[in-house]
C-alpha cells in the first residue's frame, strides 16, 4: 500500500516493490497520475491497482483500506509516503497552512496507521511500515516552520512506532531525505479549495544544500531498508554535518548545566 504514489518517491516506491513481486495498491487524488504509476507497473508484469484516496480524511483511508484487502486479501507494506510542503516563516502561517500540511503530512500518516496496523497485526505475519519524513524532520530550517512540525512529529512518530510493534514482527522505517526531483514544490495544486489563503503566501521555497537525487535512488534505498528493517533511511551524506552540529549543540546544552 503506497500512499502519494501518482508521482515522485511514491510513483518510484510503488514500481519499485513491483519488480521485486509486491502486490501493489496505488493511493493518491491525482487519477491520471495513479494510473500512470498502474500502467507502467503492469506494463513490466506487475500487479497493481489504483484507488483514489484523502489520506487527511480517516473515513477515506478506512475505505482504503477495504479495498486493499478487497483486492489482494492481506497487506503486509505500508507506505505513508504522501505529503505537502509549504515555505514561509510562522509570523506568517495560518490557521488554514496549519491544518493543510497537518492534515496530510502527520495527519495522513496517523489515518495510514489507524486503518491498517490492527488488520496488519491481526493477520499475525509481521509486515513493516515505511513514514515519509524529511531531512527537515531532524534539522530545523528557517522559513520552513510548519513543515518541519509535520516532519519531527513523524519521525519521534515512526521511532515509537518501531518498538511499540516489535513485538508483532512489523519493522518501521522513516524516510529522511533532502533534495529529491519530486512535483512537492507544486504541492499548492493540491490543496482544498477550504485551506487556501484569502491572500496568496508571499515564502518562497527554501533552497536545499547538496544534490538532488532521482526518486529511483531514494526507491532502491527504501527497498534495502525494509529487507534489513533499518529504522532511520538518510539519503543524503551532505546532512551528516548538520546532524553532527546538531548533535553537538544538545551535547553542550547538557554539560552547560554542569559549570
Amino acid at each position: 500500500m503506497v500512499t502519494g504514489a501518482a508521482s515522485g518517491i511514491g510513483r518510484a516506491l510503488a514500481e519499485a516493490l513491483a519488480d521485486e513481486g509486491v502486490k501493489v495498491v496505488v493511493a493518491d487524488l491525482d487519477e491520471a497520475g495513479m494510473a500512470a504509476t498502474v500502467e507502467a507497473i503492469r506494463a513490466r508484469g506487475g500487479q497493481a491497482v489504483s484507488v483514489r484516496a484523502d489520506v487527511s480524511d480517516l473515513g477515506s483511508v478506512q475505505a482504503l483500506a477495504d479495498r486493499a484487502w478487497a483486492a489482494f486479501g492481506q497487506v503486509h507494506i505500508l507506505c505513508n509516503n504522501a505529503g505537502v510542503a509549504l515555505w514561509g516563516g510562522l509570523q506568517a502561517a495560518t490557521l488554514r497552512d496549519w491544518q493543510w500540511v497537518l492534515g496530510v503530512n502527520l495527519w495522513g500518516v496517523i489515518h495510514g496507521l489507524l486503518a491498517f496496523v490492527p488488520r496488519m497485526i491481526a493477520q499475525g505475519e509481521g509486515g513493516h511500515i515505511v513514514n515519509t519524513a524529511s531531512m527537515a524532520g531532524l534539522i530545523a530550517s528557517q522559513g520552513l516552520g510548519v513543515y518541519n512540525t509535520s516532519k519531527y512529529a513523524v519521525v519521534g512518530l515512526s521511532e515509537t512506532l518501531a518498538k511499540d510493534l516489535r513485538p508483532y514482527g512489523i519493522g518501521v522505517s522513516v524516510l529522511c531525505p533532502m533534495g529529491v526531483a519530486t512535483q512537492i514544490r507544486a504541492s499548492e495544486r493540491s490543496r482544498p479549495d477550504h485551506l487556501r489563503n484569502e491572500t496568496p503566501a508571499t515564502g518562497l521555497p527554501v533552497e536545499l544544500i547538496g544534490r538532488t537525487l532521482g526518486p529511483d535512488d531514494v526507491a532502491a534505498m527504501t527497498i534495502a531498508a525494509i529487507r534489513s528493517n533499518q529504522l532511520h533511511v538518510i539519503t543524503h551524506e551532505e546532512g551528516l554535518e548538520a546532524l553532527r552540529r546538531r548533535g553537538q549543540r544538545l551535547e553542550q546544552a547538557v554539560l552547560a548545566r554542569k559549570t
